[in-house]
């Protein structure tokens, strides 16, 4: 189910649209990559530093990495685990009523941001070698009250939740 919500991140006030598909948007318009990665029933958060507790994800920054290829590096890097990736939809980011956009920043006026599911095959110790402090394992259920997030992230929990890899 498609569905948008207005945010301000830090007074750039803009729509964020949920679109469930199996279609990728151009790649030079995607913004970041992110995943819920599944264990044991269990969805795997990382504490980022300055963000509190997340899902693991970022940007492609490597010549050529596809979108699942980044999510896989950014699962290692954040939660120090590999898995199969599905991909589940995208979040249109829309600076249409951004004060603060800049049209000569990194960020395209219209960007997408790229979920996917990840079922985790491999569990690594924990060494805290890049930005997260730690990772915990939560019930689904449970996410509301440990994730600090906009709306749209329960909705793509759910359907993360709908997949089976």
């Amino acid at each position: 189910m498609q569905k948008s919500i207005n945010v301000d991140w830090n007074g750039h006030h803009v729509r964020l649209t949920w679109i469930p598909t199996d279609q990728l948007p151009d790649l030079d318009k995607v913004t970041s990559v992110h995943g819920y990665c599944f264990h044991q029933g269990k969805v795997l958060l990382v504490h980022v530093e300055g963000r509190g507790f997340n899902i693991p994800g970022g940007h492609l920054e490597i010549v050529d990495e596809t979108p699942e290829h980044t999510l896989q590096r950014e699962a290692y890097e954040e939660g120090y685990v590999k898995g199969n990736v599905q991909y589940l939809g995208m979040i249109e980011v829309n600076n249409q009523d951004n004060p603060l956009f800049d049209p000569d920043g990194k960020y395209p006026f219209i960007g997408y941001q790229l979920f996917y599911r990840l079922d985790i095959t491999e569990c690594f110790p924990f060494l805290r070698e890049n930005e997260c402090t730690c990772r915990i394992w939560v019930e689904p259920s449970e996410i509301p009250y440990v994730m600090n997030d906009h709306e749209l992230s329960l909705l793509i929990l759910e359907e993360a939740m709908k997949e089976d890899v």
